[in-house]
């Protein structure tokens, strides 16, 4: 559930790679995520070196250094976060006389040496990288918060068993060397009272749900703040997955589930389908506005910045899928859950009562699959799925987003995203937003996943085993569907995992994480009740003030701050986790208070 504020393109095109070609000298001050390449020519003859990033599908060749006839040599800034391949021509030639791939670490020094392989200079080439001065440990800030993050976990599971514990209490008792204003046997009461307190009351509301909702949003927010400054926490440049491009499918799982209990309930109320329209109306209508006018805001523009207008939007893409959702069970044929009679199809009586939905969710589907892969683009293979620009050995490079993309712009004009993630690292010069018209239509798949989730619930109420057999099913199937249509690979699949065009293969790796995790969560917080979902909790009931507010606030002082040391990612990983945690502390505050903002 991405912002795509400036200060995110910013860190985007920052930390995708791309090595940075300027004159140099060993005293250059390296920022984050970058290294000293020093290209040592020894060769009679000029040499140009050339790169490509491993992460880039079939990617173009790009210029790194040139270099004159040797001895002679020339620094550039390499980017370090994914392996490059490196190849080396003679200057003024296309002919490859070496090539070699490697990961540059931070802050680290190299020497790429080409030299001849003998004292004659007419023979063969070697090349090799030499490492000049060693790299920081670009990791070591991450596994320290990591560590400090698990010490603090510990404490705020052992203190409240400690401080109940009959040992401490004697011992409290004796270094204070007074009478103790209850005694012993008192203590032992509040302590089972406050035990008792603590135990997970009965309820309707399920506190895995908003937990993992909760946990959803803590980890956008950690993502929209930089992440660290940690590559897999941004979003992945085209194919493949990252942290940044788990939260938003999660999210819309979660509405699909929450649909389907709200509406059950209101049902049980008495909530007459005029009502349910009303209200269903009336929210998508608040959650749109808001994300339009979120989406286009700048403090120098005004409210609406139709400078630079986007009509699509994380918001946007939500509202529309759960107004499209809560359609469905407005006029579900079958409002109520039938009674538990034993039938032939009752192992799958969540699936077959609703098969009316199911039709129309294929149809929706196969309308994606025909209009991804069929729709003739113009200047574009029919069925592209690519990224474009210099991806595909640069044949497509005005093809980014395939149908996807020209949709979009036959239908938006150019108010859609003109910074997709693929913009830094393939040279991309198209606009793409992942958000747009198919990549809605598979968030709906997608959120119908999540109201399968709500059924489960609701079909095998008080049957615990049964609603957890049944996430493994289908998370098991979601799971097969998703390795078979990706061949397991990132790149080579009939349909790659994608987050900018919500391929299939995508929806069903996410719908497989979110059964996991929601059974996971189900089996510890509401079952079991070893852990009360904190402090994932609250941000989870709280959801869209946290959303808003750290959209709107969020890179203002306190949350954030101009950065001084950049040479580095512990300030900004420390940034990152203090903005986080004061949003916590916030909603924590605001769960105290009993305020809940909804709509």
């Amino acid at each position: 559930m991405e912002i795509y504020s400036l200060r995110r393109i910013f860190w985007v095109l920052i930390l995708v790679i791309g090595p940075n070609v300027t004159a140099l000298n060993s005293e250059t001050v390296l920022k984050m995520d970058e290294a000293l390449l020093t290209v040592q020519n020894r060769m009679p003859y000029g040499v140009q070196v050339l790169y490509t990033s491993d992460y880039c599908y079939k990617c173009l060749y790009q210029p790194l250094a040139s270099v004159g006839p040797g001895p002679g040599n020339v620094s550039v800034v390499v980017k370090t976060p994914f392996t490059l391949t490196l190849k080396v021509n003679p200057a003024n030639s296309s002919s490859t006389v070496c090539s070699l791939s490697y990961l540059f670490e931070e802050a680290g020094h190299y020497s790429l040496w080409a030299k001849p392989v003998d004292a004659d200079p007419s023979s063969n080439v070697t090349c090799f990288i030499q490492v000049d001065k060693f790299p920081h440990d670009a990791y070591l800030p991450l596994l320290v918060a990591v560590l400090v993050l698990a010490l603090l976990v510990f404490l705020c599971l052992s203190v409240p068993y400690l401080s109940r514990c009959r040992c401490i209490s004697k011992l409290r008792k004796y270094i204070c060397c007074s009478k103790s204003q209850f005694s012993l046997e008192m203590e032992d009461a509040i302590g089972e009272a406050s035990r008792d307190q603590d135990r997970p009351k009965s309820s309707s509301r399920l506190k895995s749900l908003d937990t993992f909702r909760g946990f959803s949003l803590t980890i956008m927010v950690f993502v929209n703040y930089g992440g660290g400054g940690y590559w897999f926490f941004q979003h992945a440049p085209w194919n493949g997955l990252t942290v940044a491009d788990l939260v938003m499918p999660w999210f819309v799982f979660i509405i699909g589930t929450s649909v389907m209990l709200a509406f059950s309930s209101m049902r049980r109320k008495g909530v007459t389908r005029l009502q349910l329209l009303r209200k269903l109306t009336w929210r998508t209508v608040v959650l749109m506005l808001i994300g339009f006018c979120f989406m286009n805001y700048s403090p120098r523009d005004g409210l609406l910045s139709w400078s630079w207008l986007r009509i699509p939007g994380v918001l946007q893409c939500l509202a529309f899928t759960y107004f499209v959702l809560s359609l469905m069970q407005t006029f579900s044929p079958n409002r109520e859950i039938p009674p538990k009679e034993i039938r032939w199809w009752s192992p799958v009586q969540d699936v077959v009562f609703y098969w009316p939905e199911w039709l129309f969710i294929a149809l929706l589907e196969v309308v994606w699959l025909c209009v991804t892969f069929l729709l003739p683009v113009p200047d574009c293979p029919t069925g592209y799925l690519g990224a474009g620009g210099i991806g595909d050995n640069g044949l497509y490079p005005n093809c980014t987003g395939g149908a996807a993309a020209y949709i979009d712009r036959w239908l938006l004009g150019d108010n859609i995203y003109w910074h997709p993630t693929c913009k830094a690292l393939y040279h991309t010069t198209q606009p793409f937003d992942p958000e747009g018209v198919l990549g809605t239509i598979n968030s709906i798949v997608m959120g119908f996943i999540g109201l399968q989730a709500g059924k489960i619930f609701l079909f095998f109420r008080k049957m615990n085993s049964s609603i957890l057999i049944r996430f493994t099913i289908w998370a098991i199937i979601l799971g097969i569907l998703a390795a078979i249509l990706s061949k397991c690979t990132r790149d080579e699949g009939f349909i790659p995992v994608n987050k900018n065009l919500w391929s299939l293969s995508y929806v069903a790796c996410m719908g497989c994480m979110s059964f996991v995790l929601l059974g996971v969560m189900y089996f510890v917080v509401d079952i079991k009740g070893w852990w009360g979902g904190q402090p994932f909790i609250y941000p989870g009931m709280n959801s869209i003030f946290v959303y808003v507010g750290h959209s709107l606030l969020g890179f203002y002082f306190p949350f954030s701050w101009e950065m001084r040391f950049q040479d580095s990612h512990w300030e900004q990983l420390f940034q990152s986790l203090w903005g986080t945690a004061l949003w916590i502390l916030v909603a924590y505050l605001l769960y105290r208070k009993q305020f809940f903002l909804k709509i």
